[in-house]
């Protein structure tokens, strides 16, 4: 006879549920773990063109910032998510300067393109309109 926990139907919390604008064909999904020392300024600015990227903060907290939205702090027990293409992901960094901050991402790639691509300064210059602005009140 199999034994399984009676409560494993109440076992299951939502985290997130979203609705992504594109899944791309022939996407397979890949999933990191991203793990910064204490202070960390994380990624440099970024995008996923392969696809949507999912992830839940571990341990510390993440100053996550997306195009188009103003930066915010994700907690160790809560998830994030990016649309992927064309949005340029500003920060990833590591919200404390006295513990890591560690995360799990799982990006939808499409094979034969990069999984992230970096943003050279041009294309910040040309798109800073739309970076929403640090609210004095946020800082």
């Amino acid at each position: 006879m199999t034994k399984y926990d009676p409560s494993w139907e109440n076992s299951l919390t939502v985290l997130q549920e979203v609705s992504p604008p594109f899944i791309p064909e022939q996407a397979h999904a890949m999933t990191v773990v991203i793990d910064y020392p204490p202070g960390s300024a994380g990624a440099p600015p970024h995008r996923h063109p392969g696809g949507p990227a999912f992830g839940y903060v571990v341990e510390g907290e993440m100053l996550f910032e997306l195009e188009g939205q103003p930066p915010r702090v994700v907690r160790a027990g809560e998830a994030f998510w990016e649309p992927g293409g064309d949005v340029i992901h500003y920060s990833d960094a590591n919200n404390r300067d006295d513990v890591r901050c560690r995360f799990t991402v799982t990006m939808l790639c499409v094979p034969g393109r990069p999984m992230l691509v970096l943003v050279d300064d041009d294309e910040l210059e040309a798109r800073k309109h739309l970076r929403v602005p640090i609210d004095a009140e946020q800082e």
